[in-house]
């Protein structure tokens, strides 16, 4: 089926639909992942944005039961230059086609997406419509000029209640704030030794408290920080009563519950080849993006935060910490380890401090 994407610029591109056939407007963004488009689909920090990926060969080894990073599809579109609707990987389950199908995802392939990108680095991110080929360009220009970005997406991909993943002999417990969480994320905390309680996150400190954690996670997830009110508050009340982690997402929040403040980036950070700089070692970092979000770091000066690492491209914080009340905060993704230098070192730290924590509290 004949397809276009319109950009709220005025540019159009045509192309070959597959996925869901449906209308869809969002904001577009672009991820220069060579490989991984299950976990880019099955993020829920994608939410309400339709993504287009540079590599030019999307669909090709399909998607398999084990790899995906949620429970559902929560982005509104995929835009690539060729799609592979025959896999040939011995693997997979679904093709990509499929499963954006029955998840109401739209897709469109046969574009130029390299002048595509050009123009959101140029014009920054945007509104975008994916839509049938016949309906008339004045149309869709007018239809995207009034339409409005939505927000509070964390409530929609936020789970509506307590879970667990339990593992073998564990040696801590951990409540995992879901603001749209990795699943991977949860995977390796249990490889830590760590029973994990994952919460919606509008969940009370009280109930938290309840499950006598050792330390608090907070998760990564779509959309502006300042629009998760709840997790920010939560955060300000439990600084100093529990080692905390927050990525992506939850570095922002963890920022902004310190009294940093955060602002939008023209095109955001999304793909699996950021150099980061860890300012404690000195060593540089191959890491793996998705926010459109960023800590201001002039604005950590009156905080009792300190920047621990940055980004090599554009400067950006990419990590804090309190070192007295056990706070770390990265806005990369360590859990995904994208380069030779693993990032994972965050989550051994986290447990550290959990461990010296206990050991306070004991010998106190």
């Amino acid at each position: 089926m004949k397809r276009k994407l319109v950009l709220e610029n005025g540019s159009i591109f045509h192309g070959n639909g597959f996925g869901s056939h449906e209308k869809k407007i969002a904001e577009i963004v672009f991820n220069t992942s060579m490989v991984g488009y299950q976990e880019i689909l099955s993020d829920p920090s994608y939410c309400d944005q339709i993504i287009v990926m540079t590599y030019p060969l999307i669909g090709n080894y399909g998607l398999t039961s084990e790899d995906y990073e949620s429970k559902g599809v929560y982005c509104s579109g995929f835009v690539v230059h060729e799609y592979n609707d025959l896999p040939s990987n011995f693997r997979y389950t679904q093709t990509l086609g499929e499963k954006m199908e029955e998840s109401h995802a739209a897709g469109i392939e046969g574009i130029d997406t390299r002048e595509l990108v050009r123009i959101i680095r140029d014009y920054g991110s945007m509104k975008a419509m994916i839509v049938d080929e016949d309906v008339p360009d004045e149309q869709c220009l007018k239809e995207l000029a009034f339409y409005c970005l939505v927000h509070n997406q964390v409530e929609k991909v936020s789970s509506k209640k307590i879970w667990y993943s339990r593992c073998p002999n564990p040696m801590f417990t951990v409540v995992a704030i879901d603001c749209g969480c990795k699943l991977n994320i949860i995977r390796l905390l249990n490889e830590y030794k760590c029973n994990v309680v994952v919460v919606p996150y509008n969940t009370s400190v009280e109930t938290i408290l309840k499950y006598k954690p050792d330390g608090l996670f907070i998760s990564n997830g779509p959309g502006d920080p300042l629009d998760v009110v709840d997790v920010i508050n939560t955060i300000k009340t439990l600084k100093g009563k529990l080692p905390m982690l927050g990525i992506c997402l939850g570095h922002q929040m963890i920022g902004l519950a310190y009294g940093a403040k955060t602002y939008k980036m023209k095109f955001g950070h999304r793909g699996a080849n950021h150099p980061v700089k860890n300012l404690k070692s000195g060593k540089i970092e191959i890491t793996s993006q998705n926010h459109s979000y960023a800590i201001d770091i002039k604005s950590l000066k009156n905080t009792d935060l300190t920047l621990t690492h940055i980004n090599l491209l554009d400067d950006e914080a990419e990590g804090m910490e309190d070192i007295k009340n056990k706070v770390i905060a990265v806005q990369y993704h360590p859990e995904s380890a994208a380069g030779p230098e693993d990032s994972r070192y965050i989550f051994e730290d986290f447990l550290n401090n959990m461990k010296s924590f206990k050991e306070e509290k004991e010998n106190a």
